[in-house]
């Protein structure tokens, strides 16, 4: 039989309120007595009821995350580094953490909003659909802080925490630019989202500053997958006879990379390739990848640390957060 706390306060000699006191931490109760409930719990082998000890403190000690990962990207690699590093950092300060999946779907994503809000959580950690996102002023109204990672919603204000794409790019094709390359095809997945749009912007910076014209026939923009990538790099090599490609994200670099092995152009004597994220794989290729490195890790222990700080002061004016991407030059370059 399950012990209650009422069986708790006739082990200790105290009231059930004393008990209540200890386990919340609600009431000044003497070290004396603390240990005897405390040794009372422990012989028998109490449990407090968290979901009732939430109810009365209206705390949970529960984060939630939602990330928009889709079945034919390979991004789930990437957002379930970003988790890991939240993860880790709620650990530290007894926090737990649910995970969502919103699959870039701007209604899943609401529908996941209304459920988290029927339930008791203390902060949300998003990365937001492409969409605008004005409909959180209404649904939010303040009753939990919320972090923006990855992407900087449209329509709505609060602290992001993001990693410098832009200046990750703009540095890749600086590189190329310097190499001798003058035709650079740049491959990317919609644009309309803070990740796609800075490093399309790091592109263009890029050719502008080093004294190139743009040559919009030379950028390639559709739905992130593998056959896009595969059928844009084509383009790019047989129509555009492109010497270099910058894939702005990594299904599309894999799409890139299995165009040139099928057509057997040579990397990087033909094509010099450089891709956006580094996992093992793109250090096995033949040859192994040039990338934009992200700290996806890093990512989510910043995006914890911010909430944590917003829960315990919810007055201070929102920030933006920006880590820094590295580029990593193998021999693809």
């Amino acid at each position: 039989m399950t012990a209650s706390m009422k069986d708790v306060a006739e082990r200790a000699e105290v009231s059930t309120a004393t008990v209540s006191h200890v386990i919340n931490n609600t009431r000044y109760v003497s070290e004396e007595i603390r240990q005897r409930v405390l040794q009372a719990m422990k012989e028998l082998n109490y449990r407090p009821n968290s979901i009732a000890r939430s109810l009365r403190s209206q705390k949970s000690n529960t984060i939630a995350l939602i990330v928009p990962i889709l079945v034919e990207d390979t991004s789930s690699f990437f957002f379930m580094s970003v988790a890991q590093g939240i993860e880790n950092t709620l650990k530290k300060h007894g926090y737990n953490l649910i995970l969502s999946n919103s699959n870039e779907n701007l209604e899943t994503e609401k529908e996941q909003i209304r459920t988290l809000n029927s339930q008791l959580i203390d902060g949300l950690i998003i990365a937001p659909t492409a969409e605008e996102h004005s409909y959180l002023n209404e649904v939010l109204n303040g009753a939990y802080p919320v972090v923006f990672i990855d992407r900087r919603p449209r329509g709505i204000e609060g602290d992001c925490v993001l990693s410098d794409g832009y200046r990750g790019t703009y540095d890749a094709i600086t590189k190329l630019i310097d190499k001798g390359h003058k035709k650079i095809g740049f491959i990317t997945g919609p644009l309309g989202i803070t990740t796609s749009d800075e490093r399309f912007e790091g592109y263009k910076r890029a050719i502008i500053d080093n004294g190139l014209q743009m040559e919009f026939s030379l950028i390639k923009e559709t739905e992130a997958t593998y056959k896009n990538g595969y059928e844009l790099a084509k383009k790019l090599v047989t129509e555009e006879k492109v010497t270099a490609i910058f894939a702005a994200n990594n299904v599309m670099t894999i799409g890139t990379l299995k165009l040139l092995q099928d057509m057997d152009i040579k990397i990087p004597e033909q094509v010099s390739v450089i891709g956006f994220d580094d996992y093992d794989w793109t250090r096995i290729t033949t040859p192994p990848l040039s990338v934009v490195k992200q700290f996806p890790f890093d990512l989510g222990t910043k995006a914890a640390e911010v909430l944590l700080s917003r829960i315990s002061n919810r007055d201070n004016q929102y920030k933006e957060y920006r880590l820094p991407t590295e580029l990593v030059l193998r021999k693809s370059f």
